[in-house]
């Protein structure tokens, strides 16, 4: 029995596929890579997370040792969504290059010791749940990285230009940090 609600919601369903655009096949269906260059290990990493609509657990593997603790080594799962929000800005900044990271996950330990000694380190740091990195990007003004993570309203976004660092997150849509010329 088809209700006056349910042709409605038909109805409506309808006209948005008729009016809202479609992603191409090719959009979906583009591999997600990234390239990654640890400040404080001098480890590199290039790699296709994400092919054929599934993540590719290697590669995720491969990332968390990367994002590593370098203080303690010690490793946590990265959030995919984080690294899909890092595709993203790699393609809004129009770069190959890879992410010069400053700090990835980072243990409660070392979390608690850094912020004890800098006002700028969260106590609930994303950080400790790898949802949340540091990044620099070589042939980018930081104050572009800045605006193109803004742009993507994916998360948090502090902008550190003393320290020479972006920080993303995939928590709320906040932002901290000094003011630039955009």
């Amino acid at each position: 029995m088809i209700t006056r609600r349910g042709v409605l919601a038909l109805g409506a369903t309808a006209a948005a596929s008729v009016i809202l655009p479609r992603p191409s096949i090719a959009s979906v269906a583009r591999p997600r890579m990234l390239k990654f260059y640890n400040t404080h290990t001098g480890e590199s990493l290039s790699t296709t997370y994400w092919a054929d609509g599934v993540y590719i657990p290697d590669a995720l593997r491969d990332v968390k040792k990367l994002l590593r603790d370098h203080r303690s080594d010690d490793e946590h799962h990265i959030d995919v969504r984080l690294l899909d929000l890092l595709s993203e800005l790699r393609h809004k900044l129009d770069t190959h290059e890879p992410y010069h990271v400053i700090s990835g996950y980072r243990s409660p330990k070392t979390n608690s010791v850094l912020a004890r000694a800098s006002h700028g380190v969260a106590k609930r740091s994303l950080h400790m749940v790898g949802e949340a990195i540091d990044i620099r990007v070589p042939g980018r003004d930081l104050a572009r990285v800045h605006k193109a993570a803004l742009a993507l309203r994916r998360g948090g976004v502090g902008y550190y230009p003393a320290s020479d660092f972006v920080h993303v997150d995939v928590g709320r849509v906040r932002q901290w940090g000094p003011k630039h010329e955009a």
